[in-house]
């Protein structure tokens, strides 16, 4: 910790940062913890009740919300006309807005939002439920579905206390039991660091109950699992049931070593960038759990960063980085989808990779970098439309900011900005990542797929 960081820390230091606007950042809520408070369930005129019924499934019976319309006022001690409080602070409020088609329809989202923007609890919930623009016809009802996005982004930006706001579009046959999964982890603390996103839901090709221990027996490969995010990753997954195989270069071998003794797994010392590194990666796993034995999720977290101002940028450092970030994972994927050996795919495998907000929005001085996280991105849409035809699921996260033993070295002001930029007031941890990716890779996920999303508590770059 530096001069500056300790001036920062002391007693004065936050005296005068608070006096600036530079409040202390809200705690979030994580792990898988519900909200206190009740959950609200605001089902606008037309919905389908797929929110009610999906609620039910997860033991939750919603309360109403409070909407705001002329009987439902009252004055706040300025005089001014507000919606009348609740007598218990709101956990979390779904709004059911899937049968929203014209643009009057939007009206119902500000009346049953508005009463709890300064109303809900502590790290507390907004999930809008909407159709897919594919699901509906018509000019109106298309424009209708991206103005939802637009209310998603905006509300996120001005909830406070750590509140998050997340848009999810459910696509044509999707049931219950397909949003389960998602509706999940939206409601509880493994969505922390997830706000102002949205994504797609549509039918799983094969149906899977919630578990809290959804990998149990199932083999999960992770590479890049000796530290930060990796490590993260693999101790998330083995608290969820896996059977880990945590792969990094031969290089960090005792931390890899320790972190696979942890988590009760094994370890692979491998460079994923030699040609036959999926091939190896099977025989490991066929290895140590036999022959029989299947991956059932592949974590393509492995990645390095080679920064430099692309007027400085050599051939070396730009080749490094696609390599390891993109064209490597592709190998290894390809090599596991399209050979049935022992420790391969298993039939449902799941896909996962790691894009960035670089990768969204670009960065100065990481054109190598930035080039191979919208790459991530690019691959995983086209991965997940080639393999429509079975029950694989490609997805990737797109982590912002997050604190790493990496990020210390940081300059504390430039660190402190990159902190604060975002709605959460603050940098991720790499168990927020971790937690995005094991929901993807769910049995009960399955409905989610070619999807891509940010964990960077909004951050306001590409936002």
């Amino acid at each position: 910790m530096n001069i500056l960081e300790s001036m920062y820390n002391s007693p004065v230091g936050k005296t005068l940062a608070r006096k600036a606007g530079l409040t202390d950042p809200p705690k979030l809520r994580r792990g898988r913890v519900m909200p206190t408070g009740p959950v609200l369930l605001g089902e606008l005129p037309g919905s389908d009740g797929v929110a009610r019924v999906t609620l039910g499934l997860l033991g939750i019976t919603p309360g109403e919300p409070i909407v705001d319309v002329a009987e439902n006022r009252t004055k706040d001690d300025k005089g001014r006309d507000v919606p009348r409080p609740y007598a218990a602070k709101p956990g979390a409020i779904v709004v059911d807005a899937t049968g929203l088609r014209k643009l009057t329809d939007l009206e119902g989202i500000r009346q049953v939002l508005r009463p709890v923007m300064r109303g809900l609890e502590g790290s507390g919930r907004v999930i809008i439920l909407a159709k897919d623009a594919s699901a509906v016809e018509g000019l109106e009802a298309r424009a209708v579905a991206q103005a939802i996005d637009g209310i998603n982004r905006t509300v996120g930006k001005e909830l406070r206390g750590g509140a998050t706001s997340n848009l999810v579009f459910l696509r044509e046959g999707v049931s219950a039991e397909d949003l389960a999964s998602t509706l999940s982890f939206l409601l509880e603390g493994r969505s922390a660091f997830v706000s102002g996103q949205t994504w797609r839901v549509g039918k799983a090709k094969v149906a899977h109950e919630l578990s809290d221990k959804p990998f149990e027996g199932r083999i999960v490969v992770v590479t890049g699992a000796a530290r930060g995010i990796g490590a993260a990753i693999a101790r998330t997954f083995a608290r969820d049931g896996a059977k880990v195989v945590a792969v990094d270069v031969p290089q960090s071998g005792d931390s890899l070593a320790k972190v696979a003794n942890e988590v009760g797994g094994s370890a692979l010392q491998l460079d994923i960038t030699v040609a036959d590194a999926g091939e190896r990666i099977a025989a490991h796993v066929a290895h140590t759990h036999g022959n029989d034995a299947r991956i059932w999720a592949l974590v393509n977290n492995a990645g390095i960063t080679r920064d430099k101002m692309l007027a400085n940028l050599d051939e070396a450092k730009w080749a490094q980085v696609i390599e390891v970030n993109l064209a490597a994972e592709m190998r290894i994927n390809d090599y596991l989808l399209s050979h049935d050996v022992p420790g391969g795919f298993g039939e449902e495998a799941r896909i996962v990779g790691i894009a960035s907000t670089s990768g969204w929005a670009g960065n100065k001085g990481q054109a190598n970098y930035a080039a191979s996280k919208a790459g991530v991105m690019g691959y995983t849409w086209e991965l997940s439309r080639q393999l429509a035809d079975r029950p694989i699921t490609a997805n990737a996260v797109a982590p912002g900011f997050i604190e790493t033993a990496l990020t210390t070295a940081i300059p504390f002001v430039q660190r402190e900005i990159f902190r604060r930029s975002n709605s959460l007031n603050q940098g991720g941890d790499p168990v927020d990542v971790a937690e995005t990716l094991a929901y993807l890779c769910g049995p009960a996920s399955g409905g989610v797929d070619g999807q891509v999303i940010r964990v960077c508590g909004q951050n306001l770059v590409g936002a």
